[in-house]
């Protein structure tokens, strides 16, 4: 048990502010500690806010309550981006590759791996990743994540 906290304090170590390139359960994606990172791999604007991803409902707990009204909703969603009331924006990820990932953090930062409004292109994201974990899926690209802004009464489709 010692000696696998002391990887994972390694593991954090090694990969605290660095951009990851990766599958991500939906697309290509960068993963980070670091949003400021992140915003500067995607050309974009810093105050525009990412994505948190957690693997697990207890992390997510954490960084945001969800409304009582919508806690079956968020549990059975799946591939689902939340906005909660208190503006962070979390996916649960329940994707085993993806997850492996993310177990070793508490959260990591994630957004598509492209540059901002523009496709992906793999020479790009490997010019902006610091590093690349490849699993034995080839990275592939699908529609983003539906996106729903949660209120106490109500919730909205964003995307």
């Amino acid at each position: 048990m010692k000696i696998k906290t002391l990887y994972q304090k390694h593991f954090k170590i090694i990969y605290h502010d660095k951009v990851i390139l990766t599958q991500t359960d939906t697309t290509v994606g960068f993963l980070s500690t670091n949003p400021q990172k992140l915003a500067k791999a995607k050309k974009r604007d810093e105050n525009q806010p990412f994505l948190l991803c957690v693997d697990s409902f207890k992390k997510q707990k954490l960084l945001a309550r969800t409304p009582k009204k919508f806690r079956s909703l968020v549990r059975r969603s799946k591939k689902t981006t939340f906005l909660y009331p208190n503006k962070k924006a979390i996916r649960v990820v329940h994707d085993d590759a993806h997850n492996q990932l993310l177990k070793k953090f508490d959260f990591l930062y994630s957004t598509s791996a492209n540059e901002n409004k523009k496709s992906f292109s793999l020479i790009y994201a490997r010019n902006k990743a610091d590093i690349m974990i490849e699993t034995e899926r080839e990275f592939f690209e699908v529609a983003p994540s539906p996106i729903k802004k949660l209120s106490k009464m109500k919730i909205l489709s964003l995307r």
